[in-house]
C-alpha cells in the first residue's frame, strides 16, 4: 500500500514539475486504455467496447482542442498534471466514467445537431480524396512509364 502511495506520489509530483511530464501524461493516457481496448476487442461483451470508444472518442477530441489551444494552455501552471487526472478520470469504471459523461451530455449532443452538415464534409472531403488519389496514380503511372522509356533507350535524350 506504501509503495502504491509512492508511485502514486512520484508520478504526480513528476508530472507537476518533470521533464518530459508531457510525454509521460499522454503515455500514461495511452498505454492503459489501449491495453483495455485490446482486452474489449477479443471479448464477447459489448458493453466494454462501448465504454473504451467512447474514451477514444474523448481523447480524440481533447487532443484535437489541445493542438489548436496549445498556446494557451503552457501558461496553465500543472498544466500535464490535471490533463492526466482528466484523462484517468475517463478512464474510470462506468459509474464514474468521464468519457461517458462527456461524450453522452457534450460530443453526442453535437454531432446529433450537426450530423448531416458532417456527413455531407465527410462525403466531399472523400470524393476529393479519390480525385487525389487518382491524379497522383496518374502521375506517378505517367513518371514510371517515362523512366522506362527513357532507360530502354540507354537514358539518351532524342
Amino acid at each position: 500500500m506504501s509503495l502504491r502511495i509512492g508511485i502514486i506520489g512520484f508520478l504526480s509530483l513528476y508530472l507537476m514539475v518533470g521533464y518530459g511530464s508531457n510525454f509521460l501524461c499522454n503515455l500514461i493516457g495511452f498505454c492503459y486504455p489501449a491495453y483495455k481496448s485490446i482486452k474489449a476487442i477479443e471479448s464477447s461483451r459489448k458493453d466494454d467496447d462501448t465504454q473504451w470508444l467512447m474514451y477514444w472518442v474523448v481523447y480524440s477530441v481533447f487532443s484535437l482542442l489541445e493542438f489548436f489551444a496549445d498556446l494557451l494552455l503552457f501558461w496553465i501552471p500543472f498544466y500535464w498534471y490535471f490533463k492526466c487526472i482528466f484523462l484517468l478520470w475517463c478512464m474510470m469504471p462506468i459509474p464514474h466514467n468521464g468519457a461517458d459523461m462527456i461524450y453522452n451530455r457534450l460530443i453526442k449532443v453535437f454531432f446529433l445537431k450537426h450530423e448531416s452538415e458532417i456527413d455531407d464534409a465527410m462525403n466531399s472531403f472523400g470524393q476529393k480524396m479519390d480525385e487525389a488519389k487518382k491524379t497522383v496514380t496518374k502521375a506517378a503511372t505517367d513518371a514510371a512509364a517515362d523512366f522506362v522509356s527513357d532507360s530502354m533507350k540507354g537514358g539518351k535524350a532524342e
